[in-house]
C-alpha cells in the first residue's frame, strides 16, 4: 500500500513537471502582492477590485490580494512600515508625509522605506455647496471667511485638499465637523454655511453629496477669477465640471472645482519592467475599466495625460517609479525636469 501512494506521487509530481515545463505560466513564480486600499463600500475599494479583475488576468507573474483598511492614509502608513506591498495614495498625502505635516505629523521617523508614484487612477474634484438663498450675493470663496464650513470629515483627503485650497486664498473659516448624514439639514438649519462638494473623475457624484442635494436647496459656490488665478499661481488646478453632474438646476452650465489625484501604487521592489508591463495592461484594457467603474473614464479619454498631471502634482513630495517614467517617455509625456526625481 505504501508503494502504491507513494508510485501516485511520483505520478503526480511528474505530471506538474511536464505541464510546466509546457507552460510558461504556470514555470514562472507567481508573486502575491498585498496591495491595501480603503474600505469596502468606498469608491476606493470598488475601484481597486475591479483594476484587480484585470490585473489578476492580464498581468504575468503578480497575484493581488486586495486588503480593505479604514482610509487611504492607512493604506499609506501601512506602505511605509512594510506592511503592505501596495496603497492608495493621494498627492495630498504625499506632500503632508514629505513635510512632516497634516495627518503625517510625527510619522517620518517611523517610514522605513518612502512611497514612490507608480500609477494615477483618477482624480477627486473638491468645491464648496452653500444655500442656494444666499449664493446670489457671494462673490467667491472668500466669502465663507469666518464662517463655520464642514470641509469633510477630519482624515480624509478630500478634507485635506480642499482645506490646502481654502488656506492658499487664506479663507480663515471655522471647521465644522458633521456626520455626513447631516450636512443638508445643518445647512437648512444654517449651523454651517457651507459643506464640501466633491466629484469623482470629473463625472460623479459622492453619495453622501447626493443625499445632502434632496435634503436641502443648494447652490455650488465657485471661486472667483481673481481666486482662480490664485489658485494656479499656487500650482494647483482648477477644472470645470458641468452642473448636470449634479441633481439639483444650478442655474449655470459648469462650476469650477480643485482637483486632486488619486492612484494605485506599488514600490521599487517591483522591477521596472514589470511595472512597465502592469501599465500597458491597464492602458489596453482602459475602455473595459471604465466600463466596469466610470470613476476609470479618464484612463479611457487619455492615460498618458492623466499619468503626467498626477506625477506634476506630487513630483516634488514623491519620486517617480522608473517604470512609470519609462511609460511617460515613450509616450513624449516626461518632463526632463523631473529626471533626477525618478526613484532608484
Amino acid at each position: 500500500m505504501k508503494y502504491m501512494v507513494s508510485g501516485v506521487c511520483a505520478t503526480v509530481a511528474a505530471l506538474g513537471l511536464t505541464l510546466a515545463a509546457s507552460n510558461p505560466v504556470i514555470a514562472q513564480e507567481v508573486r502575491e502582492l498585498r496591495w491595501a486600499t480603503s474600505a469596502v463600500g468606498s469608491a476606493g475599494h470598488r475601484a481597486k477590485v475591479n483594476l484587480m479583475a484585470v490585473l489578476n488576468r492580464e498581468w504575468e507573474g503578480y497575484n493581488i490580494n486586495v486588503l480593505p483598511t479604514p482610509g487611504a492614509i492607512a493604506t499609506i502608513r501601512g506602505f511605509t512600515t512594510g506592511e503592505f506591498d501596495g496603497y492608495y495614495g493621494a498627492d495630498i498625502a504625499f506632500q503632508e508625509l514629505a513635510n512632516d505635516t497634516g495627518r503625517f505629523t510625527g510619522f517620518a521617523e517611523r517610514v522605513q522605506r518612502p512611497p514612490v508614484q507608480s500609477f494615477w487612477a483618477y482624480t477627486m474634484e473638491v468645491g464648496l455647496a452653500v444655500r442656494a438663498d444666499e449664493h446670489a450675493s457671494m462673490t467667491g470663496w472668500r466669502d465663507l471667511a469666518g464662517q463655520p464650513v464642514f470641509t469633510g470629515p477630519a482624515p480624509w483627503d478630500v478634507r485635506a485638499a480642499l482645506e490646502n485650497a481654502l488656506n492658499v486664498l487664506e479663507v480663515g473659516h471655522t471647521y465644522r465637523e458633521l456626520d455626513l448624514g447631516l450636512a443638508g439639514s445643518s445647512l437648512n438649519q444654517r449651523t454651517i454655511s457651507g459643506f464640501i462638494a466633491y466629484t469623482a473623475g470629473e463625472s460623479a457624484l459622492a453619495p453622501w453629496v447626493q443625499e445632502a442635494e434632496m435634503a436641502a436647496n443648494i447652490a455650488v459656490l465657485s471661486p472667483s477669477d481673481a481666486e482662480i488665478a490664485e489658485l494656479q499661481a499656487a500650482g494647483l488646478d482648477v477644472v470645470a465640471i458641468s452642473s448636470s453632474v449634479f441633481h439639483t438646476d444650478l442655474g449655470v452650465d459648469e462650476v469650477y472645482f480643485v482637483p486632486f489625484f488619486y492612484g494605485f501604487h506599488l514600490g521599487t521592489d517591483v522591477p521596472e519592467d514589470d511595472l512597465y508591463a502592469m501599465l500597458l495592461a491597464i492602458e489596453t484594457h482602459a475602455e473595459e475599466l471604465a466600463t466596469a467603474d466610470a470613476v476609470f473614464a479618464q484612463l479611457a479619454v487619455d492615460m498618458p495625460e492623466l499619468q503626467r498631471r498626477g506625477v506634476q502634482s506630487a513630483i516634488q513630495s514623491a519620486e517617480v517609479h522608473p517604470g512609470l517614467a519609462r511609460y511617460l517617455r515613450e509616450r513624449d509625456a516626461w518632463d526632463p525636469a523631473w529626471d533626477d526625481r525618478i526613484a532608484q
